[in-house]
């Protein structure tokens, strides 16, 4: 990544504004550090006047009153300028990673999930997660001190320039030696972050899969090799890291020696000047203070570029992610009011899945009605769901309820729950302010008599499977009634439940579409297929048919 990268000010408005900011508070903190070099001087040089002159020292109380106010004002004016700065760059991280997540999480649904199944979610989620927080340092301490750089490097040399013309030669030719080994180190320092970044992704994946397939692998006794596995990787990511540390410090070495060298060349100089007495007190103190505060930003700089590196990996992978146009996004449904109006109309919509097609499928499909998909497990019927609700491309037109493609008509149930950590009731509102009468009537339509209130684990995890499952439902029936959305799409909402529980969805499905909804159902289970008005059936090489309703053998 570049030392700002262009890209990520085209995206994020906080991140052009603190670039803004932070410079600005850094010309603030360069006027008072030369206040204070001035201060110090003009104090010591006062003081040694004082003590050689008699007449001196009587005027010495107020003068040299007003020279140490102007000096702790510059002080206050240094503290002020740096806690603003600080502020801002607390203020600017959060904002600017929010913008980024919310970027991605926009472009990851705008190319549906046939985009992020070729991805690892781990490492998507990684990135996404604590990747994005390390930008609190890229933030709070590089990008600050890169703007402080910009403006305080010509500053304080034109101020030293002022003081003593010679010395201001030697800091120019001195300068360029920091950023030449910042070049050199930060190369060798990009590919370690770079493989580092890499690592953490590889080491989030292999605890994913090893959680997910848990069960699998204690049924065949493979449980406890996958600790080694994990453990081999943690290894790994311990000893990269350790390496990007020992580079990180070696840099700081070099830096620090670069730069105690040029001052000590200042000193040195200004030294014997004020031997031979053609340098004068005032001025020689003036740019001793100054010397060190010139070569202070650009030192800096390179140490919290190192600290930062998480940070600058993490936004390479964001912007890599918002910038690839590789994969296609999915065809949107597409509408035609005057055409669709309440009705839901497929007009030779077909899904592509490998060698096989899904469809084509021509249906109009009135208000009040419940359609059945069904066919064998893995024939296409989540598919044409997910091309009726636009998450997929597709060919054809798809005309949803009341015109326009947009999902805020659409209400969807997946057939997996998905349920978050949280409460039943925020699972069933996806929101952390739930209405608890609206709650507790679309649990009671699926027969669930949980408490609204009761802690749910992360994947449902204190909850049976059929209690997950109808939790989904209650969620699809709790948008379904707040929002009035007018087609309803229900992927295997009762394959856990019993008959008796079964049942009760059942009658959800039949009141929802007796309040004005188009429901879609995909199921292979008879009691739903015998309460649907339609069936559309899906055969093993993709094709489907409009059959009578009729309760499979």
């Amino acid at each position: 990544m570049k030392p700002l990268d262009p890209r990520l000010l085209r995206l994020s408005r906080t991140a052009r504004g603190f670039v803004v900011g932070a410079a600005a508070t850094g010309l603030l903190r360069t006027l008072a550090t030369i206040g204070i070099a001035w201060g110090i001087a003009t104090a010591v040089t006062q003081v040694v006047d004082a003590v050689h002159s008699t007449s001196a020292s009587v005027a010495l109380p107020a003068v040299f009153g007003s020279t140490l106010a102007l000096l702790g004002g510059a002080f206050l004016l240094r503290a002020v300028a740096a806690w603003s700065t600080d502020d801002l760059a607390a203020r600017a991280a959060a904002s600017v990673k929010r913008e980024l997540r919310a970027a991605v999480l926009r472009r990851a649904a705008d190319r549906g999930p046939g985009w992020l199944a070729g991805r690892s979610t781990a490492a998507f989620a990684t990135t996404l997660g604590p990747g994005l927080d390390a930008l609190d340092a890229y933030f709070g301490r590089y990008v600050p001190q890169l703007a402080l750089t910009a403006v305080a490097t010509p500053a304080l040399v034109v101020a030293i320039a002022l003081g003593d013309p010679t010395s201001a030669i030697v800091v120019v030719c001195a300068l360029p030696v920091i950023p030449v080994f910042m070049v050199l180190i930060g190369l060798a320092t990009q590919a370690l972050q770079r493989r580092q970044a890499d690592q953490l992704g590889r080491l989030a994946g292999a605890f994913t899969e090893a959680v997910e397939g848990l069960a699998t692998l204690k049924v065949f006794g493979r449980a406890r090799r996958q600790v080694g596995r994990i453990g081999t990787v943690t290894d790994e990511y311990r000893r990269g890291t350790l390496g990007v540390l020992r580079l990180s410090f070696v840099s700081g070495f070099a830096l620090e020696l670069a730069a105690s060298l040029a001052v000590a060349l200042v000193a040195v100089s200004i030294g014997i000047r004020l031997v031979d007495g053609s340098l004068g007190l005032g001025a020689a103190m003036f740019v001793l203070v100054l010397a060190p505060e010139a070569f202070a930003p650009i030192r800096q700089v390179g140490a919290d570029f190192h600290a930062a590196q998480d940070g600058v990996a993490a936004s390479q992978a964001v912007l890599d992610v918002l910038d690839d146009d590789t994969a296609p996004s999915p065809e949107p449904a597409r509408a035609d009011a005057g055409t669709a109006g309440d009705h839901l109309v497929l007009a030779g919509v077909a899904v592509h899945r490998d060698d096989v097609v899904v469809g084509p499928v021509d249906a109009d499909v009135a208000p009040g009605t419940v359609v059945a998909l069904v066919g064998p497990s893995g024939a296409g019927k989540s598919s044409l769901l997910a091309a009726v609700r636009g998450a997929v491309p597709h060919d054809g037109v798809v005309s949803v309820p009341g015109g326009g493609g947009g999902t805020a008509a659409i209400t969807w149930a997946d057939q997996r729950p998905r349920l978050v950590r949280g409460t039943v009731a925020e699972n069933v509102a996806l929101s952390a302010t739930p209405d608890d009468a609206d709650v507790r009537t679309a649990l009671a339509e699926v027969g669930l008599g949980l408490d609204p209130g009761l802690p749910v684990g992360a994947g449902g995890t204190g909850l049976s499977g059929g209690q997950a499952q109808r939790v989904a439902v209650a969620r699809a029936l709790y948008r379904a009634h707040r929002h009035h959305t007018p087609l309803v799409l229900l992927d295997e909402p009762t394959s856990a439940l019993d008959a008796e529980a079964e049942a009760q969805v059942v009658t959800a499905v039949r009141r929802l579409a007796a309040d004005g909804a188009v429901v879609v159902v995909a199921s292979h289970r008879p009691a739903l297929v015998a309460a649907a008005d339609v069936v559309l059936a899906i055969d093993a090489t993709g094709r489907v048919a409009v059959r009578p309703v009729a309760v499979p053998a």
